[in-house]
């Protein structure tokens, strides 16, 4: 199948995402807190990725400067990303929570530069600035409440730092994430993360499992832990560790759709015109980002 496989791996990966924030509002709203699907998250995924792991030989051979590295990027992805997405999503709405989902590239951008100085072209430059425009236009949609801890705009900023923790996830696992492979670093990272959330989250999971929850909520829960979490981040990275940038970018934009689609029929939320003008800079931006050299090649030659 060659590539191809690839590029299914990011299809369904972003697929099974994208629904994850339909199910994320319906649960907080009327069944659970954030806080019990973030250990319920982390618990599945330790339990499905910590044995496998710790089975592959890579796991024993970790250097202590790389060690160092896995530690601080599985605190930033367990508390800056899964931890800040969740409380983010369970406070806006599945549309405005995906398509912020989607600006990684940018910061990603922002992030290498910070890391390794260099100048990057205009054209990438601008990219990035109609991104945070597009996302800017999601804040003050909702009336610029971004203190108020229950509001739309609070949960958009929330999304937005996850989104910025995942990308100074990207930049700085790579090296070591070629090296070691995704199971082992996936394992490691779930290692990490459970052993610092389970003193400060274990009631909350103890108070889960005494909640009689609707078939409905039980559900949903068992999609955003399995199908919605563990899943597709190995798909996600399986298929963004052999294809290039652009691929995994692109292939982002499937989760606003998909969330859409989940929140209309559900009656969620509307798509107003700072959806739709939010939608296009962020969508315009991002595809300056990733494509903005060979789009400066073809334009001007």
């Amino acid at each position: 199948m060659g590539k191809l496989r690839y590029n299914i791996a990011l299809v369904v990966a972003n697929i099974l995402f994208g629904a994850n924030f339909s199910f994320y509002v319906s649960l907080t709203k009327s069944f659970v807190t954030f806080q019990q699907i973030f250990i319920l998250q982390l618990s599945v995924a330790a339990l499905l990725f910590i044995p496998i792991a710790l089975l592959r030989r890579g796991s024993y051979r970790i250097t202590v400067e790389d060690f160092g590295t896995i530690f601080i990027v599985a605190l930033i992805v367990v508390y800056g990303w899964m931890y800040m997405l969740l409380w983010g999503a369970s406070q806006t709405n599945p549309i405005d929570a995906s398509m912020i989902a989607t600006l990684g590239p940018v910061f990603t951008l922002i992030v290498a530069h910070i890391v390794n100085p260099e100048h990057p072209s205009w054209i990438k430059v601008l990219g990035a600035v109609l991104a945070i425009a597009g996302a800017l236009t999601l804040l003050s949609d909702k009336n610029y409440h971004l203190l108020g801890t229950t509001s739309e705009a609070f949960g958009n900023a929330l999304v937005l730092f996850a989104v910025m923790a995942i990308a100074a996830n990207t930049v700085l696992i790579n090296r070591t994430l070629r090296r070691y492979g995704e199971l082992t670093i996936m394992g490691w990272y779930y290692i990490i993360g459970f052993i610092m959330a389970i003193p400060f989250f274990y009631s909350d999971l103890l108070s889960l499992f005494a909640t009689r929850l609707p078939a409905t909520a039980i559900a949903e829960l068992t999609y955003v832990t399995v199908l919605g979490t563990a899943l597709p981040m190995y798909l996600l990275y399986v298929g963004s560790a052999h294809l290039t940038a652009v691929h995994t970018a692109l292939y982002r934009y499937i989760q606003p759709l998909v969330a859409a689609v989940f929140a209309l029929l559900r009656g969620q939320t509307i798509i107003d015109r700072a959806n739709k003008v939010g939608a296009a800079l962020i969508f315009c931006g991002v595809v300056l980002v990733v494509a903005g050299n060979s789009l400066r090649k073809k334009v001007f030659k």
